[in-house]
């Protein structure tokens, strides 16, 4: 993909934002398999298409998910994180009920807690570098 593709374009902006998000189901319980994933996946897509975000990667293991989303600079992480979290439990709990116990995982599917870091452009230290060199008027 070209650097040009990276940017989002607004009538007043223009941005290249992305964010690593990792959720763990509640006490790390190994519930997720090939098809519980791909599912995850695809509830997700929509709810990213729904904040006007794009989910660029997406991948998990037993117990846990990774995301990459690009989004709009309007949006706050936390609310897509809520949605993200909340949509998905609602659905997976629903249509993989004998994955799901609710009685060990409290009526809760993933963890309150969440991983999330920006990624993406250049590395913090040539971004300083950037900076400090900018020729100061005198």
């Amino acid at each position: 993909m070209s650097q040009e593709a990276e940017y989002r374009r607004g009538r007043h902006v223009v941005s290249a934002m992305h964010v690593h998000l990792v959720f763990v189901t509640k006490y790390r319980r190994n519930v997720f398999d090939d098809a519980m994933l791909r599912r995850c996946e695809e509830i997700m897509v929509e709810v990213c298409d729904s904040f006007e975000a794009e989910l660029r990667e997406f991948n998990g293991e037993h117990d846990h998910v990774h995301l990459l989303v690009h989004y709009p600079p309007k949006m706050a992480v936390s609310k897509l994180v809520n949605s993200l979290k909340g949509v998905s439990s609602y659905y997976l709990r629903r249509e993989f009920p004998g994955r799901v116990n609710p009685a060990t995982m409290r009526g809760h599917f993933w963890s309150p807690s969440y991983f999330a870091a920006s990624c993406g452009g250049a590395p913090l230290d040539i971004i300083k570098q950037y900076i400090e060199q900018q020729r100061r008027p005198a």
